[in-house]
């Protein structure tokens, strides 16, 4: 099939550089519009990659303030006692926002909806608790890692006093509890398949569920689960000392996105190279100074 020049820049208009190459026969096309499609098609080409690279970066500049998507989670999330949001996430995000030039606007949401509210285009960025699984990388791109994390357990002193081995824990007797979507729950899922396995959506009522002895263990991050035992101390301990599964946590925002991957990338490197990231997750996981100003 011949095509006019008109037909051309109509199919330009409404499919891919792929899409309308197809739907022109080359060689049977005049020797003029194959000169005029040669000509045009760089400034084509041009303009579509232009387009793309016009991502949410552009409107977050434009817009003024950065969107960050959070979860409560000790120590990356938490309220303090006048209600405002504090941990290693918000530093985080602020100190993006800082370096952009922009406003920082937090939301916060139960963990498994907050993957959906990047999707929907309600907030930019993920903050960066989270772990770097394959699953998750289908699902958003993420960032260089910010840190090393991982999987761990704390157990119910008293209902687990006689619990020698880690693999008791797997049996139908033992109630575990974990949080719906995080890492935890996936290696509950594999690990201990045999056991009564309670979800809740809270971090806090996951934990305080082990501290009341009404599960025998708890399944989260490593820091969660120190942090739990260090303030329970009488009811909670860590049966093992090295977590379950080693994991990467990464800032984390919608597929396509490239322009603002880029610069996150480089906001990494960067804040890794002057140790501002380290020195950051020293204070909020290496120390409780922080602890009372967190809401009880």
């Amino acid at each position: 099939m011949s095509v006019s020049l008109d037909k051309f820049l109509v199919l330009h208009q409404n499919h891919r550089p792929i899409d309308f190459l197809q739907q022109i026969n080359y060689q049977e096309t005049p020797m003029a519009l194959r000169i005029a499609i040669l000509r045009v098609l760089p400034l084509i080409l041009l303009s579509i990659s232009g387009s793309v690279a016009a991502d949410v970066l552009d409107d977050v500049l434009e817009r003024g303030t950065i969107r960050f998507g959070v979860a409560e989670f000790v120590p990356w999330t938490m309220k303090s006692e006048s209600g405002e949001l504090i941990g290693f996430e918000v530093d985080v995000a602020k100190k993006i926002a800082k370096d952009m030039g922009l406003n920082a606007e937090f939301k916060l949401y139960p963990w498994e909806q907050i993957i959906p509210a990047l999707q929907n285009g309600e907030i930019d960025i993920l903050a960066g608790g989270m772990s770097i699984t394959p699953a998750r990388a289908m699902q958003v791109n993420f960032s260089r890692p910010l840190a090393n994390s991982g999987v761990s357990i704390a157990t119910n002193i008293s209902l687990t006093k006689d619990i020698e081995r880690l693999e008791e824990l797997n049996s139908p007797e033992i109630t575990i509890v974990v949080v719906k979507g995080t890492l935890a729950h996936s290696v509950t899922q594999k690990f201990f398949d045999k056991a009564d396995v309670k979800v809740f959506t809270s971090a806090e009522d996951a934990g305080e569920a082990v501290v009341k002895g009404e599960a025998h263990a708890y399944l989260a991050s490593l820091t969660q689960t120190r942090f739990l035992a260090l303030n329970n101390g009488d009811k909670v301990d860590l049966p093992v000392s090295e977590p379950l599964l080693a994991s990467r946590e990464a800032l984390a925002i919608k597929k396509g996105e490239q322009e603002l991957l880029n610069f996150l990338n480089a906001w990494v490197t960067s804040r890794t190279a002057d140790r501002w990231i380290a020195t950051t997750r020293d204070y909020w996981f290496e120390t409780l100074e922080w602890a009372e100003d967190v809401a009880q």
